[in-house]
């Protein structure tokens, strides 16, 4: 019997045994292979939400309005008061509690469908770790600390971002490619059709 191996995109002998839409039914999973996806969540969390605070604790220390790469790269110090943009400025509170749910429906989600494959894992990793590392910074100081800028000349401007949001974005991307790659959306149209 030959053994097929994970290149973090499903296989057909991967997605031969899918029972839902994002993995393989827990109850089927190998209890190594759930302990090695766990692990490498765990990993990339802690990875990702340390190397977010530590920059974020410097970049507050040192509040830098500097240059990297003119005319396209700063590093900002920005207090965000608000979500994605700085919209919906002074809701603390209300942020801290979408945080504090998103990070529990994150991870009972994956306790039941856990994911198929190391793309699938690392997307949910770098979710989780983009939402807890702002949530960190909510709680303990009432804002965000934003400090990348990118821009072009003074055309455009991007609001600013830390790592968590970067994160967040990277993962948002990949589990929708991770999605597209499983045969969800395809799945989707048809039944609607």
């Amino acid at each position: 019997m030959q053994k097929g191996q994970d290149n973090g995109f499903p296989s057909k002998l991967v997605t031969s045994k899918i029972t839902n839409t994002v993995g393989e039914d827990k109850s089927k999973v190998s209890p190594g292979k759930y302990r090695g996806g766990l692990r490498l969540l765990l990993i990339v969390v802690a990875l990702v939400v340390i190397l977010d605070q530590l920059s974020k604790l410097w970049i507050n220390a040192n509040q830098p309005q500097t240059e990297l790469l003119p005319g396209f790269l700063d590093l900002r110090y920005t207090k965000n008061y608000g979500a994605i943009f700085g919209l919906f400025s002074n809701h603390t509170e209300l942020f801290i509690a979408l945080g504090i749910a998103a990070s529990v429906i994150i991870l009972v989600f994956l306790y039941y469908f856990p994911p198929a494959t190391t793309v699938g894992i690392l997307s949910f990793a770098l979710i989780l770790s983009g939402a807890v590392g702002n949530l960190i910074d909510r709680i303990r100081l009432g804002y965000v600390i934003d400090f990348i800028s990118i821009h072009v000349q003074e055309l455009f401007r991007w609001p600013a971002f830390n790592i968590a949001d970067a994160a967040l974005t990277v993962g948002i991307l990949t589990l929708i490619y991770y999605f597209y790659k499983l045969g969800v959306f395809r799945k989707a149209h048809e039944h609607n059709h």
